[in-house]
């Protein structure tokens, strides 16, 4: 779901003014059955892990730190969207 609403972000509207920079960069969060944490990225081939949240996010801003390191600008915000997937028994 989440994937198709920024997709519809991305639809061009004439009259419509956009950013020239990237000013988000959005990471899709999954818990391992293990309990730890993988981050991609929606937008740049950026991939991380940890074993806690606490260092998911310094694992997250390192990557993209270093992602970014020759490109600029980097993104003033980085989102974590905690998918969290449940399936239940019918019956």
């Amino acid at each position: 779901m989440f994937h198709e609403v920024a997709a519809a972000a991305l639809v061009y509207s004439p009259g419509v003014t956009y950013p020239k920079a990237m000013n988000e960069i959005v990471f899709e969060v999954t818990q391992e059955a293990d309990g730890g944490f993988v981050a991609e990225c929606l937008s740049e081939p950026i991939f991380t892990e940890a074993d806690n949240w606490e260092g998911l996010r310094d694992n997250v801003k390192e990557a993209v730190s270093a992602y970014f390191f020759d490109r600029k600008p980097a993104p003033s915000v980085i989102r974590l969207h905690l998918v969290r997937d449940e399936i239940l028994a019918n019956g």
